[in-house]
């Protein structure tokens, strides 16, 4: 049978696993249920394989039956602490976890891949590297697992990296986007606490407010972002998170609030990070007031190979048809520690519409 009709023939099996990953998922670097069911679904398979030493991380290698280059391809495995409201019979049966983002999908289509080219390896000219990583969101899996190797897992450095991340509010059903260049945003977190002295509300002259400061510092940072950085090398800044005081008529001795940062470029990032440290610093000062901040940069821009990117483009379209495959215009504002990878070598990630 061909490629795509073997494909066809494990489909059941794709959705049975990830079905199974999703009624039990894990966050973080430590998925042992989630690892437990790659292992599984790998078993029998002549694959070499490996576990990670400080994660829940399966490297599985697969020799080809001709010579040539190693390719690596990749499948993030952890959910998010969001609850699942949904009715379908396969919904997380773990209070406050939940595979919001597609990771299960990722992870079957990963151990579908890696059956599908096990059964075709005497005609691969080269060797496969199937990267099942933890700990995707906010945890620096891909960071890692690249220092424990998984680059070099063949015995070789990879030639090439590729994983596909599933979109459903971007990407139409089914078809397949990415580009050349920026692809995703790096990520990066802004933490500032204010610190003032507390005291009655009905005498805000005798105490020092934190709480007006921090909600300056707050507009500021917005319009840092539109005045001091080009509309074509674009910033955001979002404020996630902000807390202060315990009652309406007690100001309070502190204030804090937490924001992501997310860039496109170097130069940027390091502007971001010295700009709005000094925002709040100085707003800070002008009130008599102490703040703290911190700057703590998490991924990287996720940069695609310009050549690895049209070469999966060109095979979408001779694999699935041209009408699905779609040039994403401009990168998103989204981040990927996969971005550690593509650092290391080339590569592409490209987005699959599964809405």
């Amino acid at each position: 049978m061909s490629i795509r009709e073997d494909a066809a023939e494990l489909h059941g099996d794709a959705v049975a696993l990830r079905h199974a990953l999703h009624r039990e998922p894990e966050v973080g670097l430590h998925l042992p249920r989630t690892q437990e069911k790659v292992l599984a679904a790998l078993d029998g398979l002549p694959l070499e394989i490996s576990t990670g030493k400080g994660l829940s991380s399966v490297t599985a290698v697969l020799r080809g039956g001709e010579p040539g280059p190693a390719v690596l391809l990749r499948g993030d495995m952890d959910a998010l602490p969001v609850r699942e409201n949904s009715a379908v019979d396969y919904r997380s049966t773990v209070d406050g976890l939940m595979h919001a983002c597609g990771h299960d999908t990722h992870t079957a289509m990963l151990a579908t891949a890696a059956r599908l080219l096990c059964a075709h390896r005497e005609k691969l000219a080269g060797d496969v590297v199937f990267m099942f990583q933890p700990g995707e969101e906010g945890h620096d899996g891909a960071r890692h697992m690249v220092s424990e190797g998984v680059l070099d897992a063949t015995g070789q450095r990879v030639a090439a990296a590729y994983a596909v991340h599933v979109s459903s509010n971007r990407t139409p059903f089914g078809v397949f986007s990415t580009r050349g260049g920026p692809l995703l945003a790096s990520s990066s977190t802004l933490r500032v606490t204010v610190r003032g002295a507390g005291g009655h509300g009905s005498t805000p002259h005798a105490a020092k407010d934190p709480v007006p400061a921090a909600c300056e510092m707050v507009t500021a940072l917005q319009t840092l972002v539109t005045r001091h950085f080009d509309v074509f090398d674009p910033v955001v800044l979002t404020v996630g998170s902000f807390h202060a005081g315990t009652k309406e008529n007690v100001i309070p001795d502190t204030a804090h609030f937490d924001a992501t940062v997310r860039c496109f470029s170097q130069e940027s990032l390091a502007a971001m990070r010295e700009k709005s440290v000094a925002v709040c610093a100085g707003t800070a000062m002008a009130h008599g007031l102490d703040v703290e901040t911190e700057f703590e940069e998490m991924y990287p821009v996720t940069i695609n190979d310009v050549d690895e990117a049209a070469f999966a483009a060109t095979t979408v379209a001779e694999v699935h048809g041209e009408q699905r495959y779609r040039e994403l215009e401009h990168p998103q504002t989204a981040a990927e520690d996969f971005s550690r990878v593509l650092d290391a070598v080339p590569g592409a990630m490209v987005m699959l519409g599964a809405c």
